[in-house]
């Protein structure tokens, strides 16, 4: 879920990329005792299944198939084997993995619970569960499954830097810098690690860690095109745009072609109110990231802004086809409707904003104008009574809007090797 009042947690298509680490389940390294790679039995296989009806050796030819990213071979191969067997656990997490590849996230969630479920001490398994779920931007659901893994292997990297991640984008940064301070040594030549430990340092009150993290970003970004984004982005977190602007344009300047730069200028401009300037980033960023999703969200935003509400809508929905569970889309999106009078399709898109975000003062209001449009009054004024409610227990805090609150961050959202 990415809350309207906090969405660090954003779109990472680009830079998850470059980082495929799922490997296949090894029956002999992976197992546990009393977990069976296979009956040793012979059964009838399901038409369509490969007719080697050996269980060994499908899943031999299985695991060669998925390291070779022959995926239709190897889920045949896996789905084989469990014609024969169906308490494979390496089988199911293979085939976790091949959805995965697919970004067939249910059918890959479904295939690695029933993988946990047959062995539950596998701490690979349970890395791949909350893969499943980070790569979905669903922080929140993927910590629980890191946290197992980091309390099972406390000496995994990788786990330990994920989890930091997981709880970086939903803003517990004291629990953040607990994980990733430790990896300090073996961490701190990258660039994104010593942000993101920065930033959370800053947050956390703890001005040391994050002057230490500073001056190594310095030292090791030098003049790179790479530390002069990070560092446009820091003053964007700060609301400094004037000044995040001229450090992503060095950067643009040295690499016009660098992942989320535009994207930052895009972010910088919007903040400054210079819609046409923000629009052009964006638009350059979508041609270099096209499946980025806050790209389109954002952009979708500023054609709402300048009430070009036809081509609002194209790219809010666009930003929901990448991703369903992105609230600020359906949020604005609902506006939009609301602005050319389709109110049944704005109330589905508020409906959707407050499934994903039931805290968000700003949904419940925009939700009882469209109930009072669709003519019921009556539950119009219950959504104006939960909008003076939250409201009020709010009063003592810095209510931020949407679009005021903690920025996304997909520059660093790629996974650590």
């Amino acid at each position: 879920m990415k809350p309207l009042s906090s969405i660090w947690g954003v779109c990472a298509a680009a830079l998850l990329a470059a980082f495929w680490c799922l490997l296949p389940v090894r029956a002999a390294a992976q197992t546990q005792p009393g977990t069976r790679l296979s009956s040793g039995k012979s059964a009838e296989v399901p038409a369509g299944a490969p007719e080697n009806k050996d269980p060994r050796q499908l899943y031999q030819q299985g695991e060669a198939a998925l390291r070779s990213g022959d995926l239709g071979q190897a889920e045949r191969a896996f789905r084989g084997v469990l014609a024969v067997d169906p308490q494979v656990a390496g089988a199911y997490a293979n085939l976790g993995v091949v959805y995965m590849r697919r970004k067939q996230w249910t059918a890959a969630l479904e295939m690695l619970h029933q993988a946990e479920r047959l062995a539950p001490t596998v701490a690979g398994v349970r890395l791949n569960i909350g893969l499943a779920y980070f790569r979905q931007n669903d922080f929140r659901s993927a910590i629980p499954a890191f946290e197992s893994v980091v309390r099972d292997a406390p000496g995994s990297a990788q786990a330990n830097h994920l989890l930091g991640l997981c709880y970086f984008f939903t803003e517990r940064y004291a629990d953040a810098v607990r994980a990733l301070e430790p990896l300090w040594d073996e961490a701190s030549g990258e660039l994104n690690y010593l942000y993101v430990l920065g930033l959370s340092a800053s947050k956390a009150n703890r001005p040391d860690l994050e002057q230490r993290a500073l001056g190594k970003m310095v030292e090791t970004g030098q003049d790179t095109p790479e530390f002069h984004l990070l560092m446009g982005k820091a003053h964007i977190n700060r609301e400094e745009y004037d000044e995040a602007i001229t450090e992503l344009g060095v950067a643009a300047k040295a690499n016009p072609k660098l992942p989320f730069v535009h994207f930052n200028l895009g972010v910088a401009y919007l903040k400054k109110q210079d819609l046409e300037k923000a629009k052009a980033e964006f638009l350059k960023d979508i041609a270099l990231e096209p499946d980025v999703t806050y790209n389109y969200d954002q952009l979708g935003l500023v054609y709402s802004l300048q009430q070009q509400d036809q081509e609002a809508a194209k790219t809010l929905r666009k930003a929901l086809r990448l991703d369903p569970n992105l609230a600020s889309s359906h949020y604005e999106l609902a506006r939009v409707y609301q602005r050319l009078g389709k109110f049944t399709e704005a109330l589905a898109e508020i409906d959707a904003a407050n499934k994903l975000e039931p805290d968000n003062y700003p949904v419940h209001y925009v939700r009882g104008q469209i109930l009072q449009r669709l003519g019921r009054t009556e539950d119009a004024k219950l959504e104006m009574q939960t909008t003076t409610r939250l409201m009020n227990a709010l009063r003592s805090k810095r209510q931020k809007e949407l679009y005021d609150a903690p920025l996304p961050n997909p520059e660093v959202m790629q996974e650590p090797k």
